[in-house]
């Protein structure tokens, strides 16, 4: 169990990155649903991304969506982020919303669509050089909907050689995040569909590859912090996409569904001590706001990541410890229900006021007025980047 000045030094030192996604007006696959005040370019993403940031202190950065994202200067784009006292992340490239994308980008049997899709991914990199992040974030909606659609290993030799390309133009410093998926949109094989598929491919590239966890990328029932566990120790758990799921890939905000599985989760971090900033372990949000408003719902889900990791330090671990060797099953139990059940919203806000922070963000950011004069300034916000 830390004391509380060790508890209060490691929430200070979070870091948690939000998307710039978040911000902009999105919607099912039936609908976009438009909100006032809604960003309608990636700078004003970026100015909303600042207000999450200035409420809880701990969200100093915003990944970004190529080409959701594009923009002519993207050294302004980060100077725009710098002014606003944050900075740009992850760069996440999109390989499944053009038309030749139908059967695959990187895996597509065509070698024309695989090049325009590997040159994407390298048109990433140069973005991330650009703007000084450090990350490359991939995500492949490829795979097929029925058997014999196409060679299953080929596929995955095409990923296989895309990766390689893409991995060899990074600088030294900059780390491939590979995230998967079980299913979507493709219903028969998906080409990267688990974490052990991701893990083979990040072998294989080097270290700067590691596998990214997105806590909705899961079947039903599945063990998320024994994966989290494995990778750990395998030292290829590069970061997370957090949110929420009740079915598949619901992208509702973290916490909301299974707050006890995110601090199951966090338990993991924590015991490993990869909570620390020298653990090199990306802490993102990937959520999408489609009917809640924007920059509250983001203030929330940082809120929520604070409580379910400042629980994850109370564990008291050498009773843990003991309690697992003596073979005390309830008694090891207790010792993490214990944790959970703490309230920690008061040591919380203890901790924003010693960091100069109003102690409860959300009202903070009501009575700042900001919303007001989004919504003046902006109008209806325009569906950036998404096609539905």
């Amino acid at each position: 169990m830390s004391s509380i000045a060790q508890l209060k030094s490691a929430l200070r030192a979070q870091w948690l990155e939000t998307p710039s996604w978040a911000y902009g007006s999105s919607g099912t696959r039936f609908k976009v649903f438009t909100q006032e005040g809604a960003a309608r370019d990636p700078f004003e993403k970026i100015e909303d991304a600042a207000q999450v940031h200035h409420f809880t202190g701990v969200a100093a950065s915003v990944a970004v969506h190529i080409p959701w994202d594009r923009v002519d200067d993207y050294e302004t784009l980060a100077k725009h982020a710098a002014d606003h006292d944050i900075r740009v992340g992850a760069v996440n490239p999109n390989t499944f919303q053009e038309p030749e994308y139908r059967l695959g980008s990187v895996c597509h049997p065509d070698p024309a669509v695989r090049r325009k899709a590997t040159g994407h991914l390298l048109e990433c990199v140069e973005v991330a050089n650009a703007t000084g992040s450090s990350i490359l974030s991939l995500w492949f909606a490829d795979g097929t909907n029925y058997p014999g659609q196409d060679d299953i290993r080929a596929r995955q030799d095409r990923m296989a050689e895309a990766l390689h390309e893409t991995y060899a133009a990074m600088p030294l410093g900059m780390r491939m995040l590979i995230e998967y998926k079980f299913f979507e949109p493709s219903f028969y094989t998906t080409d990267i569909p688990d974490w052990g598929t991701s893990l083979l491919h990040c072998l294989a590239l080097g270290d700067a590859a590691q596998v990214l966890v997105d806590t909705g990328h899961h079947a039903p029932g599945t063990n998320i912090e024994f994966i989290v566990a494995n990778l750990l120790r395998a030292g290829r758990l590069g970061g997370f996409h957090f949110n929420s799921r009740f079915y598949a890939d619901d992208d509702l905000m973290v916490g909301a569904a299974d707050p006890y599985q995110l601090f199951r989760i966090l338990s993991e971090i924590v015991g490993a001590g990869a909570h620390r900033p020298e653990a090199n372990v990306a802490f993102m949000l990937d959520q999408c706001h489609n009917i809640e408003p924007k920059v509250p719902a983001e203030i929330r889900s940082v809120m929520h990541v604070q409580e379910a990791t400042a629980k994850a330090l109370l564990v008291d671990r050498d009773a843990l410890a003991a309690a697992q060797a003596a073979g005390d099953v309830l008694g090891a139990n207790a010792v993490l229900i214990d944790a959970y059940n703490t309230d920690v919203r008061p040591l919380l806000a203890e901790l924003r006021q010693e960091m100069g922070l109003d102690p409860d963000p959300i009202a903070a950011y009501h009575r700042s007025g900001y919303q007001q004069q989004i919504v003046a300034r902006r109008g209806e916000g325009e569906a950036v980047g998404w096609g539905a």
